[in-house]
């Protein structure tokens, strides 16, 4: 999907969701379509995310007026709040659209259609006019700006057609989801049609609003965050204890994830790979549960496997989350995890999506008969329960956190990883010292006490010492590079994400100038960058 913009722009810029390509066989609409190009593209996003409900439908594809719709499906009046409008020249691009040259005056209006009994936000609207084209007692109520068009053309009598241009998804930036009272990259719904007026463009109009609304159909949608991991505590093994870890919840990338009921168990998603890991992880659920009846999932985004952020344990929490939830099951995160396989090593990714924050969990039982008896990663660890969470801390708000994943030819996990496990275990135990020395008198300190400095100091310390060491050996130059250059440009400290190769680095100013450090670091080299903020809630459940 499309990066998240703010909402005064988000309308010039849409991704259209790919058809999925998993095997799961989609059942194909049980209503005929024109080879209209708008119509195809409906068909298109049905074949990954499932069918529209019927009143999706009737607000996509109506040629007719939407307030009146939406008044009939609530029951009461719908009523418009303004949010900008402005008088100004058309660009290239709505010049195109409108057919008018560009630097014409165009009314640009941005509205909220909302329930009057409610408050609640049902639709959010941009339109483009040329004034040239308004009678003067049309152009009035126009601006006067608290009158839905449907309303002001059926005041004046203007008989026009709506022709129907584009229909997408995008994910909701903070500004729009805060409007519907969504979470942040949540799925919305947009369409563009233009009002054709004595055979000209009268307005074009964009449409949103979330793929949640007016579904009806009992389903849920699962919103994780993803999470760095800061480093392992102890590979030593001494105290009979091994593992520990020490991370951060982000807001961003997430994994959104849908469900609705269903008598089967079926997963649609852009990845084959995820889609497996969800079926697998569901599965594992309702067997749990001792459910019959399945659950159609739908994988809206997860940030890539293996580069760092935990994709696989948000994805197999959701999953579990929302049969929970379609089931009416409340089931603690931490048995949720063992159900589905997750946490065999840390439980950083456990805690993420239980509360979010900076965590610190106290690893297994290490000996015979123990927990674990071998140093091995979650992937070869079946069975082992989840670490406890023994210490989180909201995480400052306020300092920004860079993320940079290269796209290197190799990443470290299966086999990859339990060899380096295997040829790199015991860490020396005075290296683990260490590495609790950092955590307990600078990391933990500098969370609590907002204190940036001390916080940096102790990451960028344990860089060097313990199981770190190793995962930074493994790198490729640009990691080793973005590392030291991004401290260098002013971050408080960074640090590699478990095996990476997403390297952060920490910074409580000027993000905007890390981002280019990393650019010029990359030097070429294809990379994701995104600065993100702490997850300080945990996941969230919505119902759709």
């Amino acid at each position: 999907m499309c990066r998240s913009q703010d909402a005064g722009d988000r309308h010039s810029q849409y991704e259209m969701l790919k058809p999925s390509t998993t095997n799961t066989q989609i059942p194909k609409p049980g209503y005929v379509m024109t080879m209209h190009p708008f119509y195809a593209k409906i068909r298109d996003l049905e074949a990954s995310i499932g069918p529209f409900s019927p009143m999706q439908r009737v607000l996509l594809t109506t040629d007719g007026s939407v307030t009146a719709l939406l008044e009939a499906a609530s029951g009461h009046d719908v009523v418009i709040r303004t949010r900008s409008q402005e008088v100004t020249g058309a660009d290239e691009r709505r010049g195109d659209i409108l057919g008018i040259p560009p630097g014409e005056a165009v009314n640009h209006r941005i509205v909220e259609l909302k329930d009057a009994a409610t408050g609640e936000v049902l639709l959010y609207a941009v339109s483009d006019t040329p004034l040239s084209r308004l009678q003067p007692e049309w152009r009035e109520d126009l601006m006067r700006a608290d009158i839905p068009i449907g309303k002001i053309l059926k005041k004046h009598h203007i008989e026009g057609r709506r022709e129907l241009d584009d229909v997408c998804l995008t994910p909701a930036g903070p500004p729009l989801a805060g409007i519907f009272g969504i979470a942040p990259g949540d799925p919305v719904i947009c369409r563009k049609y233009r009002i054709i007026h004595h055979g000209a463009p009268l307005m074009h109009i964009e449409e949103m609003f979330p793929l949640s609304a007016f579904s009806g159909a009992g389903g849920v949608l699962v919103h994780a965050p993803s999470r760095l991991h800061v480093g392992l505590i102890d590979l030593h093994g001494g105290l009979a204890r091994v593992d520990g870890g020490m991370g951060i919840a982000l807001s961003e990338p997430a994994t959104l994830l849908e469900a609705r009921p269903s008598r089967d168990l079926t997963v649609r998603g852009e990845d084959p790979d995820a889609c497996r890991r969800v079926e697998a992880a569901a599965q594992r659920m309702l067997e749990r549960l001792g459910v019959k009846s399945g659950a159609a999932i739908t994988i809206h985004h997860t940030p890539p496997p293996h580069v760092g952020l935990g994709s696989g344990t948000a994805l197999a929490l959701a999953s579990a989350r929302a049969v929970c939830e379609l089931n009416g099951a409340c089931v603690p995160v931490r048995e949720m995890a063992a159900v589905v396989g997750r946490g065999g090593t840390s439980g950083i990714g456990t805690g993420a999506f239980d509360s979010g924050g900076f965590l610190v969990d106290g690893g297994h039982s290490f000996g015979k008969d123990c927990e674990k008896t071998a140093f091995l990663p979650s992937s070869y660890a079946p069975g082992v329960r989840p670490p406890p969470v023994t210490v989180r801390h909201p995480f400052p708000d306020d300092w920004h956190i860079l993320l940079v994943t290269p796209h290197p030819d190799t990443r470290i996990s299966g086999t990859h990883e339990k060899d380096v496990f295997t040829r790199h275990c015991p860490v020396a135990a005075e290296e683990v010292r260490e590495v609790c020395r950092q955590l307990v008198m600078r990391i933990l300190p500098g969370v609590v006490d907002h204190d940036l400095d001390l916080f940096g100091t102790g990451i960028n310390s344990i860089q060097e010492t313990g199981f770190k060491k190793v995962e930074r050996s493994l790198q490729a130059p640009v990691i080793h590079r973005l590392l030291g250059g991004l401290c260098d440009a002013g971050a408080a400290c960074s640090g590699l994400s478990s095996f990476g190769p997403t390297v952060y680095a920490i910074t409580d100013s000027n993000p905007g100038g890390l981002e280019q450090a990393a650019r010029d670091l990359l030097d070429g080299t294809d990379a994701a960058i995104t600065t993100t903020h702490a997850d300080n809630g945990g996941a969230r459940v919505r119902a759709c």
